[in-house]
């Protein structure tokens, strides 16, 4: 693996070799008291982030150095892009810095996929636009494994604004081809044009149409293993998507009254930040259902195996 920059027609080996590894290393250091590991002494990792974030920017950071490498976070406010340097020039000047590893977020979708072609240095894409997320759907699905056993057959509903969400996409790519299927809850006006037709690449089989659509909540709790509430995403919308914040919430909001609705061991989850009381009530934030802070904990294991597979794993199987 060269570069981690979508999920789109992820070899299932892949997929399944990146959680393996991330739950070897969250095997590997627990119940240490110094949670740091060599695999990645003297290489560099370098964090670009045009957008603001603190679960994915912190994660990657700590990832890198709970394996030892040495990690530069760099902030487009706070460089030389506040002066005008554009993404291509920033990008070949951290290559030229001998930046082994470039962790890159954009508000541009396809800007990863672009500094992959500019440079020799590994590029991991933490988020473009409206496009990717590729390791929140990893860490993902790490969580729904780790609380559901398989993914095979399972049923995943993603609630809320899929149009602006780049995690429903990934997530959407990576679950089915672990074998989840996956329903869509959402206003119209939140959902994209062709949704039915994502998750069918090339690569995979055949299994009908595996995403459906609906619009009420409270029919597809019932038949679901896991439910995924999504961040409305108001930075990204010009216009009136939905009446208002309130309606939304009566509609589309995962109450305590729609947790019960759940089967007994279905488990809830939400990529962050929350918008509570809104998108999800306090009280489901805070119970047992959910999987939320399970989430950011193995979203730092997840970027762990994936600095190990694109850094170290080619040179220790050599």
């Amino acid at each position: 693996m060269r570069h981690l920059l979508t999920t789109t027609d992820l070899p299932r080996e892949t997929v399944t070799a990146l959680l393996d590894t991330a739950e070897a290393l969250k095997q590997a250091l627990l119940g240490r008291e110094v949670r740091k590991l060599p695999t990645l002494r003297g290489r560099t990792v370098v964090t670009l982030f045009y957008e603001n974030s603190t679960r994915t920017r912190a994660s990657f950071e700590i990832a890198g150095k709970w394996m030892s490498a040495d990690v530069v976070n760099i902030s487009a406010s706070g460089s030389s892009v506040a002066k005008g340097e554009s993404l291509r020039d920033t990008a070949l000047t951290l290559a030229a810095m001998g930046a082994d590893c470039v962790v890159i977020r954009h508000p541009a979708s396809g800007a990863a996929h672009r500094l992959a072609s500019w440079v020799s240095t590994h590029v991991i894409n933490a988020g473009d636009g409206t496009h990717q997320h590729p390791t929140q759907a990893l860490l993902d699905a790490a969580t729904l494994r780790e609380r559901l056993g398989t993914l095979n057959g399972r049923i995943v509903t993603i609630v809320g604004d899929v149009l602006h969400s780049r995690v429903a996409r990934s997530n959407i790519e990576l679950l089915i081809t672990l074998g989840a299927r996956i329903h869509l809850v959402a206003p119209p006006t939140l959902l994209p044009w062709g949704v039915q037709n994502w998750g069918k690449g090339p690569n995979r089989e055949e299994r009908g149409w595996p995403v459906t659509v609906g619009h009420d909540l409270d029919t597809a709790l019932p038949g679901t293993d896991a439910v995924m509430m999504l961040r409305v995403q108001a930075e990204r919308m010009h216009g009136g998507f939905f009446p208002s914040a309130r309606e939304y919430s009566i509609s589309y909001g995962l109450t305590e009254a729609r947790l019960r609705l759940l089967p007994e061991h279905a488990v809830v989850l939400h990529p962050g930040p929350m918008l509570r009381g809104m998108e999800i009530a306090h009280s489901v934030v805070d119970s047992p259902r959910a999987a939320i802070a399970e989430q950011v904990r193995n979203g730092v294991h997840v970027r762990m195996a994936v600095l190990y597979h694109l850094l170290a794993a080619q040179e220790e199987q050599a």
